[in-house]
């Protein structure tokens, strides 16, 4: 069997659409998901000829690419996920958000391995991906429906087996943060790939019928599945997360004091939010795809969740303690369509000006106090609304120009995207490099260097990481090793499509690493990869989103941490004290570039930047000329 790759390039504008099978010389370069639609964006954003700092996050050029990993939908353990990438409304750079649950895989099951959406739809219309086809409908009925509704009416018209990837109001609104949806927790929650959505008047894309996908050894892939599945069975972390899912890492990190708290004022807060008193809200646990983990609440306030980001930027970041309001704040959020860290990243923010008199009842339109959950509820509403001054807070990190010059200085963000998780990372100095350089902005899921909590032993740590290294996770040396590390297995990952929990560094040293993953690989494509040349497709990920920052104007100085993790220690419990050294950091930085092969700006070596023009150049035929309409979407001739 000769694997195939399916790239549809659909033309909102006008209806064109064009189905290529993608070129296997990129598949084996990029494998598929993250990687792939990289490939992709920067593709696109430089079609049109110019500066692609010119193409706002809101012009029908700026393309919208949703790529399932390589391995979505067959039965390789916890393979259920994919990408959504486009320039970011929020940040104004690299858009890219990962997202599980079981759209991808029917998406998939449909024939498609990837859309390209291009141009705005004349009315609000909806994609039908259905048997290697895709139609373009009227969703004039559908616009302003909230997230579960949505679904809700797609199934019913449609049949069972439908499965939908949609926006709420917040997308519609064109809210900065706001996410694309499936299920009722599932998100591509960062960067607002749900408000380029929106801006392109598409409401959603529904995948139904089609065949399981077929895969090179079929006996070979079931041998691994159920030897995987039961090593992974086996493992602690696996069995834990299965029982409490993520809300577990909150009590951990608010015993250390590393929890975000009225926007990093302070480092703890109260136990009403610890996985014990989540579990009382909970009915069941759920999973996605293929999934042997099974982490997912469903609650019984009538949706999923909440995940410890979640729970830390809805509850302690913003002063609110009681569990059941937490819930309900993340229940609402999510049927709204907004993702919930840069929600409560943003509305913290929007509090501690108010607290300091930055801002007051002639902006707000009301006190703005923390704790508030009434004023909090209604405030989310109207953000995705974009109501009074939800409508300022609908902008996000761009909101800085509504506010005094000041008040960015309190902004918890890095590359004008809100942290995504609400641990304080001043005390971890490995965790405050890994948001530094994440090439979507403040992220723990690019590079999270959880291994070095852990003190593992010497020829343990020097095994898994290349050679030996420090090991002080308080420390600042070694952390460009360790960083580049992760980057490089979990790119890999979101190229497989495979969940964080089952990959080896993100909470265990254990699990699935590249080894297990050039067997699956294998098993599914016929495609032979050894560990180091999977590992380079997680470093050409990295180079290629690199290349795309750079060409919106990113450099050395964008790779850096809020002010007030520099400037303010942190205040109470074990990590009393802990901050980041400014001249450190910049160590830290010298050795991640050396790590990742860029040099002391973080600029890529001429070679490597000629082997990925000539990637996309000869493998996505590149137009000839300068186009400004979207009539004939230059390059999708494959």
């Amino acid at each position: 069997m000769k694997y195939r790759s399916t790239t549809a390039i659909i033309n909102l504008t006008d209806g064109e659409i064009r189905i290529t099978s993608t070129p296997d010389e990129l598949v084996r370069a990029y494998l598929g998901g993250r990687g792939m639609n990289m490939a992709y964006l920067r593709h696109y954003l430089r079609a049109y000829g110019g500066d692609p700092r010119d193409i706002d996050a809101f012009d029908p050029r700026n393309p919208l690419i949703i790529g399932a990993g390589l391995l979505t939908g067959t039965i390789a353990p916890n393979a259920a996920r994919f990408n959504v990438s486009a320039r970011s409304p929020e940040s104004g750079i690299l858009g890219d958000s990962n997202c599980g649950g079981f759209f991808a895989a029917a998406m998939r099951k449909a024939g498609f391995d990837r859309l390209v959406i291009l141009g705005r739809a004349e009315k609000p219309s909806y994609l039908l991906l259905e048997d290697g086809k895709i139609s373009i409908l009227p969703a004039d009925e559908l616009w302003g429906m909230k997230i579960i509704e949505t679904q809700d009416q797609l199934k019913a018209k449609h049949g069972a087996g439908t499965v939908s990837a949609v926006i709420g109001p917040s997308g519609e609104n064109l809210v900065r943060m706001a996410s694309i949806m499936t299920g009722m927790k599932n998100a591509a929650g960062r960067g607002g790939m749900g408000a380029v959505m929106g801006s392109k008047n598409l409401k959603a894309v529904v995948a139904r019928g089609g065949e399981a996908i077929e895969v090179a050894h079929k006996d070979t892939l079931r041998a691994l599945r159920l030897q995987q599945q039961e090593e992974l069975k086996n493992s602690k972390i696996v069995q834990v997360l299965g029982k409490a899912g993520t809300p577990l890492l909150y009590e951990v990190s608010n015993r250390l004091g590393a929890i975000r708290t009225r926007n990093s004022q302070d480092n703890f807060f109260e136990d009403t939010l610890n996985a014990e008193e989540i579990e009382k809200f909970s009915d069941k646990m759920l999973a996605c795809t293929s999934c042997v983990v099974h982490c997912r609440h469903h609650n019984i306030l009538g949706g999923e969740g909440p995940e410890y980001s979640t729970i830390g930027l809805l509850g302690a970041n913003i002063g609110i303690a009681p569990t059941e309001q937490v819930i309900a704040l993340n229940n609402l959020a999510n049927d709204l369509g907004m993702d919930a860290s840069s929600t409560g990243t943003i509305i913290g923010w929007a509090m501690e000006l108010y607290q300091r008199g930055l801002i007051d009842d002639s902006i707000t339109g009301a006190p703005l106090n923390w704790g508030d959950y009434e004023t909090v509820h209604a405030l989310i509403e109207d953000i995705a609304y974009r109501r009074g001054f939800g409508n300022i807070l609908a902008e996000s990190s761009q909101a800085a120009r509504f506010f005094p010059s000041e008040a960015s200085d309190y902004l918890i963000a890095v590359k004008n995207l809100p942290q995504s998780d609400p641990h304080d990372v001043r005390y971890f100095k490995g965790f405050a490099l890994g948001i530094a350089v994440a090439s979507r902005g403040a992220d723990h899921l690019r590079n999270r260097p959880t291994l070095e909590v852990f003190k593992l032993p010497d020829d343990v740590r020097a095994k898994i990481y290349g050679r030996a290294n420090d090991p002080d996770p308080t420390g600042y040396k070694d952390k460009g090793l360790i960083i580049a590390w992760g980057d490089d297995i979990f790119a890999v990952g979101d190229c497989l499509g495979v969940c964080r929990f089952i990959t080896r560094g993100f909470n265990s040293p254990h699990l699935l690493g590249y080894e297990e993953f050039c067997d699956l690989i294998a098993a599914a494509t016929g495609y032979k990869y050894t560990p180091e040349t999977l590992r380079e497709v997680g470093r050409r990920t990295l180079d290629t989103e690199r290349l795309i920052n750079a060409d919106f104007g990113l450099t050395r100085t964008d790779d850096t941490l809020p002010k007030r993790y520099f400037d303010e220690p942190m205040p109470a419990r074990k990590t009393q004290g802990h901050h980041i050294d400014r001249a450190q950091f910049q160590n830290m930085l010298d050795e991640y570039y050396a790590e990742r092969g860029w040099d002391n700006e973080g600029c890529l070596s001429a070679e490597r930047v000629e082997e990925i023009n000539n990637l996309s150049s000869t493998l996505l035929l590149a137009p000839s000329s300068a186009q400004d309409s979207l009539e004939t979407p230059p390059g999708t001739a494959a």
